[in-house]
């Protein structure tokens, strides 16, 4: 029987670069984009991921390398005539049209007949819950029903690729959240390919299919939300993507998917992928919530243990942070039950599983 071809990616960056004299604010990129996917680009501020953005949408050049869309290059084409709309942080919305004549600037560009274009602006609006605001100016409109405006003008067009540059970023924190779910209710609904940027990692973990999580230009790590957080790459990756701990070591043996790292007096073991050389330099890389107390001095089997002194203890709702110094100065945090008493100052021992550490490189 023969194996079905799977379709061609909707979007496909080959070897693309973009330099400003000198700096290279994107460094030989190739990326696969899969139909109806929502795939994030995360990164700190200088990473590269708004220029990858505008270089899709067709505001930047490529310096190298090329874009497809459905297989066929659209690297020269300007951006109205690419099948991609895109989303702002700063909505850009028209001030002096109301919102259903916002949504319906695009449709009337392309001189869409009058009937058919109210009730495509009808269906965008129901779309973002805003069908009973279609008459008010933006002025009169909170900044998440802006947003939602933002988006039906770019939804109406129904296009195959939908960028959004930091759309939330203008929001307060808990209508951020309540728009993170929106969004990806929406997008899963529609069927619409979305490319996402933003430098908040939580935001990303929360709506994403797949993050492309860049550094310099370049991909640090591509893959699911659960992948980049229990599986990170790098020293990187893992203290970028959520919260962890980061303790440095020199690898004593490394093979079979387990490296042994040496810290000080202290031997701790973590999985590992990547290739680590006895003698050099590498990182476990524990999360705060995979770690327990315990009452035993020796570690149990397939158990990491480490003794400290607790530094502190803050209360955190559903968790106790406690944080611990080790003897060779490192510091760990681990988030305990919330019921569990500790004194400042006293000894403790801490626990993990070896496959719940990884050690890295960097």
């Amino acid at each position: 029987m023969d194996t079905p071809i799977p379709p061609p990616p909707i979007l496909e960056l080959r070897h693309l670069s973009k330099r400003f004299g000198e700096f290279a604010a994107v460094d030989d990129l190739s990326l696969e984009v899969a139909a109806g996917e929502f795939l994030t680009l995360l990164g700190a501020s200088g990473s590269g991921k708004t220029t990858t953005l505008r270089m899709i949408a067709g505001f930047e050049r490529p310096t190298e390398g090329e874009i497809l869309m459905a297989g066929a290059p659209i690297s020269a084409l300007p951006p109205f005539k690419r099948d991609i709309n895109t989303v702002f942080q700063h909505y850009a919305l028209f001030p002096h049209m109301s919102v259903r004549e916002n949504v319906a600037y695009g449709l009337r560009m392309r001189r869409v007949p009058s009937a058919e274009r109210a009730e495509q602006v009808s269906r965008a609006l129901e779309m973002v819950k805003l069908e009973q605001l279609g008459g008010r100016a933006p002025r009169q409109l909170s900044g998440g029903q802006q947003q939602r405006v933002a988006l039906a003008r770019a939804l109406v067009n129904r296009p195959r690729v939908l960028l959004l540059d930091e759309p939330l970023g203008a929001l307060d924190l808990k209508l951020r959240k309540e728009m993170q779910l929106e969004l990806k209710h929406l997008q899963t609904h529609l069927g619409i390919t979305f490319v996402y940027v933003t430098h908040d990692q939580e935001e990303a973990l929360t709506m994403s299919d797949r993050i492309v999580l860049m550094r310099q230009g370049r991909i640090a790590q591509l893959g699911t939300p659960r992948e980049l957080y229990d599986r990170p790459a790098s020293r990187y990756v893992a203290d970028f993507i959520g919260e962890t701990n980061l303790l440095p070591g020199v690898v004593a043996e490394s093979g079979h998917g387990v490296a042994t790292l040496r810290l000080g007096d202290t031997t701790l073991r973590g999985v590992t992928e990547a290739v680590l050389a006895p003698g050099s330099e590498a990182w476990l890389t524990v999360r705060p919530e995979a770690i327990q107390l315990t009452d035993g001095t020796r570690a149990p089997a397939g158990q990491n243990l480490v003794t400290g002194i607790v530094s502190d203890a803050v209360y955190a709702g559903s968790a106790l942070r406690m944080h611990v110094a080790l003897p060779g100065g490192q510091r760990l945090v681990a988030n305990v039950p919330s019921g569990t008493s500790v004194a400042i100052g006293a000894p403790v021992s801490l626990t993990w599983p070896v496959e719940h550490g990884r050690c890295v490189g960097d």
